[in-house]
């Protein structure tokens, strides 16, 4: 490998530790060198430019791929202060500050998995959002489904979960004021091949789509098209009709309704029955002292043992 870079054998080493640390599994093969266990697939702009279809096209302004990011929501966050129009996307291969709700991290290895960010813009302002992340989960069962993803749900607000373990979650931010134009980030990530190694560093079970397909694997660039065909359409839909249109399919999806949960609030916790979700996508409990609503940004949600 030296020889072939022009570079010293330290030099391939730094390399290889680079490459381990940013999440990258690799083979030791004493006397020859070092090999991936598995074929690695990069993300490709013109890969995924031209699988997504012509009405999605339409949509996106432009599709950014980032080898090594903070995190694609902080990214295009930014792009949005300086005035991103609405449909830009930004891939990355590696997140080195991954969020999640509630300040969690999400674990981004290299080339792994999927992760990314769409802008939107909404004239309505804030206000006008509840229930778009329940809207998001909607498009991303569809799009899982088309890839024979059937025993996926939905654990409210924005969770997608297998057999209860986390495939997929949502992150929803917000840039502008309350009753006028805002701009809205997306964040949505998807365990496409997580490394074990990688893996350990979770602290809740988590699956991935490797191991759902039986290891035939899926392909990040087809995924990556099939996520924006769902995603946007149903963003513009729901721009004009609200949560109605998806409110049926939610819950069908919804794993959480009918069973004991406790919903954990900053200084209680409400245990109760879950009665799925009302119009405006907020969480409704039925507790020993009536029923009660919840908004998605002041809980956690745990099904009962």
């Amino acid at each position: 490998m030296g020889r072939f870079m022009g570079i010293s054998r330290m030099a391939v080493w730094k390399h290889i530790k680079a490459l381990r640390e940013a999440g990258v599994e690799l083979d030791v093969l004493h006397g020859k060198g070092y090999r991936l266990p598995a074929t690695m697939e990069l993300l490709d702009h013109e890969r995924i430019w031209q699988a997504v279809a012509p009405e999605t096209r339409s949509r996106l302004d432009s599709i950014e791929i980032l080898l090594d990011i903070g995190s694609t929501n902080s990214h295009l966050r930014s792009r949005a202060l300086q005035g991103a129009p609405a449909g830009s996307a930004c891939f990355a291969e590696r997140q080195h500050s991954g969020r999640g709700r509630r300040g969690r991290g999400w674990v981004s290895p290299f080339a792994a998995n999927l992760y990314f960010s769409l802008l939107w813009r909404i004239s309505a302002g804030a206000m006008a959002l509840g229930g778009l992340s329940l809207v998001t989960g909607v498009a991303v069962m569809r799009g899982l489904r088309s890839f024979g993803i059937e025993s996926a749900g939905l654990k409210w607000p924005n969770d997608i979960v297998v057999n209860g373990a986390k495939l997929a979650g949502i992150l929803i931010d917000i840039v502008g004021e309350s009753s006028g134009p805002c701009a809205v980030i997306i964040g949505i990530g998807v365990n496409v091949r997580m490394p074990p190694a990688a893996g350990k560093g979770i602290d809740q079970v988590w699956t991935d789509l490797y191991t759902l397909t039986q290891r035939r694997g899926v392909s990040r660039n087809q995924l990556a098209a099939c996520l924006l065909d769902q995603l946007l359409p149903a963003i513009a839909q729901f721009e004009t009709q609200g949560l109605v249109p998806f409110h049926a399919e939610w819950q069908d999806y919804d794993i959480v309704q009918g069973h004991q949960i406790d919903v954990q609030l900053p200084n209680e916790v409400v245990s109760g029955r879950a009665g799925g979700i009302d119009r405006d996508g907020a969480l409704l409990v039925d507790t020993a002292n009536g029923r009660r609503r919840f908004t998605s940004g002041e809980v956690s949600l745990r099904i009962a043992s």
